[in-house]
């Protein structure tokens, strides 16, 4: 009988609080324009720069390793969160706030990281990222709810997001000091499955960054081409966040039966779709319509990418480095959805940022089909029995095997071709097979050359 597996709730909260800045994103951008003297194009570079900062401190993290351990990286960029946020929202100075946002992107990073590393050691990451996703969702949906409420100003998005970095901090004693982000003590090892990896990686950018263009601009979009106010949009995007939890609760629900190709590949054309229909809003049931399907859908890819990414290397490397090579397209974003805009219109940016979807689809379906199949071709020799067999009845084996241990089974994880007899020339011990007859029927054993003391076996399965 399997144990029961235990939640880890304080990597659950961390990858909560390093995701909350890229979800309130839009109202974040919306409030620097209105609540300070910056133009549209401003607060978008400036909500790019914050996540910018953020997807630098994955990678330099994912380069360096964690030496210092999970729980104290995860108490210093909670801490750069609260500082830089919490700065951001108390001044109006405009050098201040950006100065305070590149610090709390820093800190943002460093605690998705973490999170990211830790979540890839478990032995269930999709389940693990499933609740931190519901999590960084329904949180965000109750301050989409509750900040319209609340008074203008650009301060109250950023004081949400230092406030819950706080609020996480005292979990991070719970955390494995000895645990980094990313494995040092190992040495620099040689990276697992990097053509997968890097195809991933290489595509991840893109995708999130068409994803982000219209996130970044989707409160002007309701505000000016929809004709909504701030608190309508703030509800449209609070129920979009909602649609989220049941796109999380599918991927949690449907796991990997369908292993993640699928989702990741159908699950962005569905996006792509959502995309055009949320940019050519005039209305408010056209806007919403599109930003609660685009939201019920985005939350289940991400879970599968994510997924996808960690089982690439248990220590974390992958998800760390396509997190942060997310976070870059995450970063452009705001920026690039301005630009585009502002020379070509909502409906027209749109279209062209359904196209990029559709293309980055095609690397990140074809890595996860890589990454699947070899687990096709593997047979875990494990699970075959093991077959001690005393040496005194071994005949002939007074010379060569005198003194020696009993002979057993190695359990190892090969693929076929390592054990085949057309790979590795093996002598067959034909005395052997009455005594396998009787102990284990079918499964023949032979004994490497030049290793009279090592006894391997297959099966013909």
């Amino acid at each position: 009988m399997s144990a029961p597996r235990t939640t880890p709730w304080p990597l659950v909260a961390l990858f909560t609080a390093g995701y909350l800045a890229p979800y309130l994103l839009p109202t974040t951008v919306g409030r620097l324009d209105v609540g300070l003297p910056l133009t549209a194009t401003e607060a978008g570079a400036t909500g790019s720069a914050l996540l910018l900062s953020s997807a630098t401190a994955g990678f330099l993290l994912a380069a360096r390793g964690g030496r210092a351990g999970a729980r104290t990286l995860a108490r210093v960029g909670l801490a750069l969160a609260v500082l830089g946020y919490g700065t951001a929202a108390l001044t109006g100075a405009i050098p201040a706030v950006v100065a305070g946002v590149l610090v709390g992107g820093l800190g943002s990073g460093t605690a998705t990281a973490v999170a990211a590393s830790g979540i890839a050691g478990r032995t269930d990451p999709h389940r693990v990222t499933t609740l931190g996703l519901l999590t960084v969702s329904a949180l965000a949906g109750a301050l989409y709810l509750t900040i319209p409420h609340l008074g203008p100003g650009h301060g109250l998005p950023l004081a949400a997001i230092a406030l819950t970095a706080l609020a996480v901090l005292p979990l991070t004693g719970r955390l494995d000091a000895r645990t980094a982000a990313t494995t040092a003590s190992t040495g620099h090892t040689r990276l697992p499955h990097r053509g997968t990896g890097l195809l991933l990686a290489a595509a991840m950018p893109c995708w999130s960054l068409a994803q982000n263009s219209l996130w970044g601009v989707s409160g002007r979009i309701g505000l000016t081409q929809a004709h909504l106010s701030e608190v309508t949009v703030g509800a449209v995007f609070a129920v979009a966040l909602g649609a989220g939890l049941l796109g999380v609760l599918g991927a949690g629900a449907l796991g990997p039966r369908m292993g993640r190709a699928v989702p990741i590949g159908v699950g962005t054309a569905l996006i792509a779709v959502c995309v055009v229909l949320s940019a050519s809003a005039s209305g408010p049931v056209s806007f919403a319509g599109g930003e609660i399907a685009w939201n019920a859908c985005y939350p289940l890819v991400l879970s599968y990418v994510i997924g996808l990414a960690a089982s690439l290397d248990p220590r974390g490397r992958w998800a760390v480095l396509v997190g942060s090579a997310g976070s870059l397209g995450t970063a452009a974003g705001p920026l690039a959805g301005s630009l585009l805009s502002a020379w070509a219109g909502y409906p027209a940016m749109g279209r062209i940022l359904a196209v990029v979807l559709l293309v980055s689809a095609v690397p990140m379906t074809a890595a996860a089909l890589r990454a699947t199949a070899p687990a096709r071709r593997t047979r875990r020799i494990a699970d075959l029995p093991v077959v001690e067999i005393p040496l005194a009845e071994l005949p002939h084996a007074e010379t060569s095997l005198a003194g020696a241990s009993p002979a057993q089974v190695p359990l190892t994880e090969v693929s076929l071709a390592e054990v085949s007899p057309a790979r590795i020339p093996l002598v067959e011990i034909p005395a052997l097979e009455p005594l396998l007859a009787e102990t284990a029927p079918g499964l023949p054993v032979r004994a490497l050359p030049g290793h009279s003391n090592s006894y391997a076996s297959t099966s013909a399965r």
